[in-house]
């Protein structure tokens, strides 16, 4: 399921995709920047004065970044509550612990 966080300028669509930021359909991004964090801060400010966060290349309001997290966090409650994902993490988890015990 998609959550439309905003449209560009251009008539793309920037939307949360489960756990990624899509730009007209293709991955953007994994997570947001602070914009105070990024080594471009000031071309970002420069180009768009509002903007406290940044997806990929996209500059995101504060309201528009509250629309990611809470994307985010209804994503993360759906897939974490899946029997899928319980194994997965189960299996991620076995594997990490047999690697610290040098087990490969």
């Amino acid at each position: 399921m998609a959550t439309l966080v905003k449209t560009t300028q251009d008539g793309r669509k920037l939307e949360v995709i489960g756990l990624s930021i899509c730009l007209a359909g293709q991955l953007e991004a994994f997570e947001l920047i602070e914009v105070k964090l990024h080594p471009n801060r000031r071309a970002i400010w420069t180009a768009m004065p509002e903007a406290t966060h940044i997806a990929g290349r996209v500059p995101l309001t504060r309201e528009e970044a509250d629309i990611v997290f809470a994307a985010f966090d209804k994503a993360q409650t759906e897939i974490l509550a899946s029997p899928a994902a319980i194994n997965e993490r189960f299996r991620i988890a076995a594997m990490w612990k047999a690697r610290e015990q040098g087990i490969e």
